[in-house]
């Protein structure tokens, strides 16, 4: 048996089957959200299903490369995928295009990239390294005062580049680096510091930095929170919050899908079909569209798959060989459980519409092949949980070495 097969059977499947589950539903959901589309704008809508296919095509081989690659190379490779991250956040800010009042993507060889997701992988590439590998190598960094300063400068960086042009994207980072911080053996007092910290400039943020149009999205779902629909205007910004939500309530249990079924294709309106943005049915909204059609039961379904997935990644980051393979791990489903938080919660008015897609659910190709390659990356530690960093040998547990790390 070969090494590179024995990595291959070695590969978590049962994670693999709950992944493959996920993307299969998120392609039937995308063709529920856009198969009635007419292609009158020639936006191709009706056929986005077809284009996640691909997009998943594309980055399957990206997702075995990364699992079967030992994650170790990524020690000597972070920083320049962290430098290529800034280099494309630089050249989104000359040559991006405005979608919206956000400038988050660019056009390279007719396909739309979005440059903030390759930002935020180097980003948790980088920072792994920070937390896990530089106070080994370096015991200057065992200060937790001194990790937390660069840490911040790492992630700081290209977090404001992000929230400049797109602060949807931008709040991720906060999540993630919070959430590796934690793990990162920095003292709780730090942390809660950094927490109290952020919620005193919370208002500045707010009446200084956000632009109007961002003001008015956090004020639209504080009144329709709190049932002050007087003060919503369902014409202008509460548009969609208010049919996103229509859509949810008013699926019920087993959703109109199966409403459908029994009265028939015409007694049955659905809400999306003709009030959600047709642009973003099947990306930033697709979780209402899944709602609205198949209902309380397939919402829930999706979400407790999601988290059990979340859940299983967490499991195998205790069976990493080094702090650095837990890192990654806990960087993933930090960004992951965000994504998911924030494009549910938008649909049932729990936080302000910002446009964040579903992690394996909604369309998107740059976010898919990041997605799949950070995916491989947990994999890869899992793969090499028994194979000592220092050589190649295997053995049945962690070596005394690592156990010291």
């Amino acid at each position: 048996m070969t090494p590179l097969f024995r990595k291959f059977i070695g590969i978590n499947w049962i994670l693999f089957l709950i992944m493959g589950g996920l993307l299969a539903f998120g392609v039937y959901a995308i063709f529920t959200a856009t198969h009635f589309r007419e292609d009158d704008d020639g936006l191709g809508l009706a056929l986005k299903w077809r284009d996640q296919l691909r997009w998943i095509g594309l980055g399957a081989p990206i997702f075995f490369a990364a699992a079967l690659m030992d994650y170790k190379w990524l020690r000597w490779a972070c920083l320049p995928i962290y430098l290529a991250g800034i280099g494309g956040l630089v050249y989104l800010d000359m040559y991006g295009v405005e979608v919206k009042g956000n400038k988050a993507w660019v056009y390279i060889g007719g396909m739309s990239v979005q440059p903030s997701q390759f930002a935020i992988l180097g980003g948790i590439i980088m920072l792994a390294v920070v937390f896990g590998e530089l106070p080994r190598i370096w015991p200057v960094f065992r200060r937790p005062w001194l990790r937390i300063l660069l840490a911040a400068v790492v992630a700081g960086i290209p977090g404001a580049m992000v929230i400049k042009e797109d602060f949807g994207s931008g709040l991720v980072w906060g999540p993630v680096f919070l959430s590796m911080m934690l793990v990162g053996s920095i003292p709780f007092r730090y942390l809660i510091t950094l927490v109290l910290g952020a919620l005193c400039v919370t208002p500045l943020v707010y009446f200084f930095v956000l632009k109007d149009y961002q003001q008015a999205r956090i004020d639209t779902t504080w009144h329709m929170l709190t049932n002050q629909m007087e003060k919503v205007n369902v014409r202008g910004d509460g548009w969609v919050p208010n049919f996103v939500q229509i859509a949810v309530a008013s699926a019920g249990f087993e959703g109109k899908r199966a409403a459908r079924q029994v009265l028939g294709e015409d007694a049955v309106r659905t809400v999306h079909t003709s009030f959600f943005p047709k642009t973003e049915a099947h990306s930033d909204f697709l979780f209402g569209v899944i709602s609205e059609e198949f209902g309380f039961r397939g919402s829930v379904l999706l979400l407790t798959s999601m988290a059990l997935l979340l859940v299983w990644c967490v499991f195998m980051a205790f069976y990493s060989r080094d702090q650095m393979g837990r890192l990654l791990i806990v960087g993933v489903v930090a960004m992951f459980f965000a994504h998911t938080f924030q494009n549910a919660g938008m649909c049932v008015n729990l936080v302000p519409v910002i446009g964040l897609p579903m992690p394996f659910i909604s369309y998107g190709g740059t976010f898919m092949i990041v997605t799949l390659f950070l995916m491989g990356m947990v994999q890869s530690v899992w793969v090499h949980r028994n194979i000592s960093p220092l050589n190649k040998k295997t053995s049945g547990g962690r070596s005394r070495r690592d156990e010291e790390d």
